[in-house]
């Protein structure tokens, strides 16, 4: 029986047929998950709440470690064996183990617990770390309300505001909810459990890999890791994900005067960096936004049968994205975007060059700034994709040096690019057809009422490498969270909808037979 066959005769299997379906303990886990969350949807809402008040950003050392000690609480509180891993002064890892008598299988769940950093001016719904409801989005005319009484009835419309709601701290009074939903009900999962929450995320899990090979034999005894993180399809439709894209990133500075000059006694004399910048960024994509740097496409591993068959049967949701975002088109001549993401990406993050709007004084600027981000493919080495961009900007005839220049550099060289690169990681994926997986798409049926969207790559970016490659363990990426959560900008959000979904969907991955 050829793979795919097998993988769909393994799905019908977990999925079961007819009446006798109903009776199974993933129903009984089910059932037990939506009774809880009519009773207790208030308390975990605000259980989020509570959670995303935490401040969680990187480098912030106190916030992080309450979040830890948060998490080893909340686990422990549910008889998890729960610990803190630690490393250095990097953020600790919260580890969590708990056994099921006569489990044949270990499920691995990870989430991680940091955010990205805020800027609290640009927030409009809240301060960013004082987590507010509101009655619907905001675009959608959505005004603040009071969170609502212990058992009170949730409208799934609502949309809680704060950094983290939405990534990625949802998941977690979401798994919560789903433990103590089968522990009300006398129910136990079929799997043993390993639970790991790190603090390095958003930061570029510059440590989990040293934190993997301290703990390998813990490690080890996983048999599959769900990732409990990212959106669900933009037509919000439940998805799984066997892949992600990876990432890595750069800041070019191109230099002018030593100081700033005025315009007037200096324009159309000294050379003005921000063009100069302006002019080399131009030369790294095409009018087609194809990226033109020589060789930035040559690793690219491309989708296997499976992945194409996979791609084929999604729904097509670009013209109504396109419409969301107010966007007139798309790059690529509409090309769609899931099969855009199956390359890599050269991406603008962000440029500085003095000042605009009322600040703006009539200056040629000393130096102009472009830090960028690529996310990679199967196939691209992340050090190696960066030597493609540099080698590119040396090409265009600028002197690349890796910290400021002095001043004989500057009399030597009339173009001057300082490159400093960012660490960063592979992209990862996993066969969509391994036989591991079928329960885990049956159980997403079961918990939807229809098969979830098999999707081979995220666009965004995960550390599935080091459970893929240091470990050589399967991961499928298990979302929850609404596709316009705002996800690592102003107004972050999580709709009540997307957390309720969670809370069915954990119980019944906790319960695949």
């Amino acid at each position: 029986m050829c793979r795919n066959r097998l993988f769909l005769a393994l799905l019908l299997a977990c999925c079961g047929t007819g009446p006798l379906a109903a009776a199974t303990p993933q129903q009984a886990a089910l059932d037990a998950a939506r009774a809880f969350r009519e009773r207790h949807g208030a308390e975990v809402l605000a259980q989020l709440a509570d959670l995303a008040a935490i401040p969680n950003v990187d480098g912030d050392r106190e916030n992080i470690r309450r979040n830890a000690d948060w998490l080893v609480g909340q686990l422990a509180a549910r008889k998890v064996q729960s610990s803190l891993w630690t490393l250095g002064d990097s953020s600790p890892v919260v580890w969590g183990r708990l056994d099921v008598p006569g489990a044949t299988r270990t499920l691995g769940l990870y989430v991680h617990y940091d955010g990205q950093p805020v800027d609290p001016a640009a927030w409009k719904s809240t301060a960013p770390f004082s987590p507010r409801l509101y009655d619907r989005a905001l675009e959608a005319g959505g005004k603040p309300i009071p969170m609502p009484a212990p058992g009170a009835t949730l409208d799934p419309e609502w949309r809680l505001y704060g950094r983290s709601t939405g990534d990625d701290k949802a998941p977690i009074p979401a798994l919560l909810a789903a433990l103590d939903a089968l522990a009300a009900a006398g129910l136990s999962p079929t799997s043993n459990l390993r639970f790991l929450f790190e603090g390095e995320e958003e930061a570029g899990s510059t440590h989990l890999g040293d934190y993997f090979r301290a703990h390998r034999p813990e490690l080890d005894e996983v048999d599959l890791w769900l990732i409990l993180d990212g959106p669900v399809h933009q037509s919000r439709k439940p998805q799984l994900v066997f892949g992600v894209r990876g990432v890595v990133g750069l800041e070019i500075t191109v230099y002018g005067a030593t100081r700033p000059l005025h315009s007037g006694h200096y324009g159309n004399w000294a050379p003005n960096p921000a063009f100069e910048l302006a002019r080399l960024l131009a030369t790294m994509k095409d009018a087609e936004d194809q990226v033109v740097i020589e060789g930035f496409y040559d690793s690219t591993v491309p989708p296997g049968p499976a992945e194409r068959a996979a791609l084929a049967r999604l729904p097509v949701y670009d013209e109504e994205l396109r419409r969301e975002l107010g966007l007139a088109t798309t790059e690529a001549a509409g090309a769609l975007l899931a099969e855009r993401l199956l390359l890599p990406s050269l991406n603008v993050r962000g440029l500085s060059a003095a000042q605009t709007g009322q600040r703006a004084a009539n200056v040629i600027p000393a130096v102009a700034v472009a830090s960028l981000d690529l996310r990679l493919v199967k196939g691209n080495d992340p050090e190696k994709m960066l030597d493609t961009v540099e080698a590119h900007v040396r090409r265009q005839g600028f002197h690349v040096v890796r910290t400021d220049p002095d001043a004989a550099t500057r009399a030597a060289h009339g173009r001057i690019a300082k490159i400093v690169r960012q660490p960063g990681y592979p992209a990862a994926r996993t066969a969509m057809d391994l036989p591991i997986l079928a329960p885990v798409v049956a159980a997403a049926t079961a918990a939807a009422g229809a098969p979830p969207l098999l999707v081979p790559s995220l666009g965004g970016s995960l550390p599935l490498y080091l459970f893929t490659e240091l470990l050589a363990k399967p991961t499928v990426i298990v979302p929850i969270a609404n596709h316009d959560d705002n996800q690592h900008a102003a107004d972050e959000n999580l709709r009540v909808a997307n957390l309720l979904a969670g809370i069915d969907l954990f119980a019944a991955l906790l319960a695949m037979p």
